[in-house]
């Protein structure tokens, strides 16, 4: 069911870097985006799969993690995603991608919650060490990273508190709380926010 899926698509950011996920499986994942709605169907986006350690290991260092979790830095050595797929907008089909980053990522994340993989969606990159480290040449705009691995951690929804605080945050016992506003505060009912 999709509300399954949504559910469960959450920005898992703390992996079972020991469990490998094939290529293939990221094949797939990035034939699901391949698949999704694209803007006048100009499709600019292209992909760079990794699911190989030595690879990883040159995409791991250019990411950063988690902004409202100050004191941690990211995932430790064993908690490392296990596979990435590097969105790219393809600047010689358009100059700009509009929403089809979003629209593909989501497709990517919920194909990979179907396979019980998490993932986490990143914006905070080093591009310039990313593209030096693989080589991208520069007609690919780097748009976003997709860290994937089997979850290591427990993520759970919760209600917005009365003041509205949406921080995420992690508790003694390391569950990672994700508090979301209410269906009632988000839908206007006459286009005015009272």
């Amino acid at each position: 069911m999709i509300r399954d899926l949504v559910r469960a698509n959450r920005s898992y950011r703390r992996f079972q870097q020991e469990r490998r996920i094939e290529e293939e499986t990221l094949r797939e994942l990035v034939d699901l985006a391949r698949m999704s709605p694209s803007a006048a169907n100009l499709q600019p986006l292209k992909y760079i799969i990794s699911a190989a350690s030595e690879k990883n290991a040159l995409i791991f260092p250019t990411l950063a993690w988690a902004g409202y979790l100050k004191d941690w830095p990211g995932p430790e050595e064993g908690e490392q995603p296990s596979a990435y797929i590097i969105v790219l907008g393809d600047t010689e089909i358009s100059k700009n991608v509009g929403c089809d980053q979003g629209i593909a990522c989501q497709s990517i994340l919920l194909g990979a919650a179907e396979k019980g993989i998490g993932g986490c969606m990143i914006g905070s990159i080093n591009r310039q060490e990313l593209r030096d480290n693989l080589a991208i040449p520069e007609r690919y705009e780097i748009i976003l990273v997709v860290a994937l691995g089997y979850p290591k951690e427990t993520i759970e929804l919760e209600q917005a508190n009365p003041e509205g605080e949406i921080r995420y945050y992690r508790d003694q016992s390391g569950v990672h709380h994700v508090p979301k506003r209410s269906l009632e505060e988000i839908i206007l009912s006459d286009g005015s926010s009272e």
